[in-house]
């Protein structure tokens, strides 16, 4: 195996391996900070050695026992640790002699991890700081891959990441898992997290790219983990169904030349369908375990209803539309509003519809949202009024960070003229 081949391979691992080693490590250390600064350094040195000796058989059980010997090494330099360095430094030396197996299949490898998955997502941190740290410690990103992915300097991805572990540790956040009443509680602030990484992947906000396809493959796979860790909480399922039903189209939304597709107009042959079937089964657990659907069980159910549908005339609206009301009711919003607008547009009319979005203009959280005054351009132009539906175009485009999505709303004031 070539350097470069060996690089690629440590690379696959640690975005495998990354997760669990830090929890691992935090449990038996109690900090998330010192935890991922003991993995990396694990990481740095398997950079070092692989190439020459090659990727060990259990890779993951390496660098487990690499951290420890680092975590040894660093509770007998430092003297502020030294209260726990006796019953620390015991426990981990005899950890260091367990068998590799037990590293990779041990009794608390779910525990740990979801210790950490809702140590990351706290909710004393901000939502950018949960969105940064999650990514840096549950999906094994880069500083440098965060802010690639989200638009924003490294430095002010690093600082996040930072001020998180600082917060955690300063108001000595406990590392362990939510039960009753506190876990339900807790439990939207993990699930806002995945929502907002795979909604950046899916419709990037800014820059030339229409999405980021590798965002939603890590907020997938994040969902996937924590349905497993938590098989009894609907929302959980809900959410992986709604993420497994969206994810299916990503084939069909770009054109030949990375341009983009809007729903209606896709391609539905181009749906992956083992992933709409994972969807609907993900969809009817979270159906089962609850009698009173949440946010992201309706909003699954809504995608439900475009995948069930072979062509765009079978879909049925009528039921997009009473969804949306529900979600309406439980999660009052301006933008599930305008969503509802749509829906009852493409159901009843375009007239129905536009008296909707036409009640939404003076929302103020709905001012600069480029969305609206798109949606509005749509309906204009089913009700044969070409001049107002170019300006509003035309509006939608100067809101918009995407120029992927700028593109079309120009493309789309333009065809106002014919």
């Amino acid at each position: 195996m070539t350097v470069v081949e060996t690089h690629r391979a440590i690379e696959a691992v640690w975005r495998i391996e990354a997760a669990r080693l830090i929890a691992g490590l935090a449990r038996i250390v109690g900090d998330v900070g010192l935890a991922e600064e003991l993995a990396q350094d694990a990481l740095v040195i398997a950079l070092q050695k692989w190439p020459d000796a090659g990727v060990p058989p259990n890779p993951g059980a390496w660098l487990m026992s690499t951290a420890k010997h680092r975590a040894i090494d660093r509770l007998r330099r430092d003297q502020r640790l030294a209260r726990k360095q006796e019953e620390l430094g015991r426990e981990l030396e005899h950890q260091q002699f367990q068998e590799p197996a037990d590293v990779e299949s041990g009794p608390d490898f779910g525990d740990d991890l979801l210790r950490l998955v809702f140590t990351a997502c706290h909710p004393v941190l901000s939502t950018e700081a949960r969105v940064a740290l999650a990514l840096r410690v549950l999906c094994g990103l880069t500083t440098t891959e965060i802010a690639r992915a989200f638009l924003v300097p490294e430095a002010t991805v690093a600082q996040r990441i930072v001020r998180a572990k600082k917060t955690l540790a300063r108001k000595q956040i406990p590392f362990e898992t939510p039960s009753g009443d506190e876990l339900a509680a807790r439990l939207p602030s993990v699930l806002e997290v995945i929502y907002l990484v795979f909604n950046e992947g899916y419709a990037a906000t800014a820059g030339e790219d229409w999405m980021r396809a590798e965002l939603c493959e890590d907020a997938l796979r994040l969902g996937r983990i924590v349905a497993g860790l938590v098989p009894d909480e609907p929302e959980v399922h809900g959410l992986v169904a709604l993420l497994e039903i969206q994810a299916s189209r990503t084939a069909a939304r770009t054109g030949p030349s990375g341009e983009p597709v809007l729903l209606l107009e896709q391609d539905r042959t181009r749906w992956d369908q083992l992933l709409i079937r994972r969807g609907l089964a993900a969809l009817a657990r979270a159906e089962q375990l609850s009698a009173r659907p949440g946010p992201y069980t309706l909003q699954a159910a809504i995608a439900a209803c475009h995948a069930r549908a072979r062509t765009p005339d079978e879909i049925d609206w009528a039921r997009i539309a009473a969804l949306y009301e529900v979600l309406a009711d439980i999660s009052r919003s301006p933008v599930v509003e305008l969503n509802r607008a749509v829906a009852v547009s493409m159901a009843y009319g375009p007239e129905h519809g536009l008296g909707l979005v036409d009640q939404l203009v003076s929302q103020p959280s709905l001012r600069n949202y480029h969305l609206l005054p798109s949606v509005r351009g749509d309906l204009l132009v089913k009700l044969n009024r070409p001049e107002e539906a170019r300006a509003e175009f035309e509006r939608a485009a100067t809101l918009t960070a995407n120029s992927s999505e700028r593109a079309i709303l120009l493309e789309r004031a333009r065809t106002c003229d014919h």
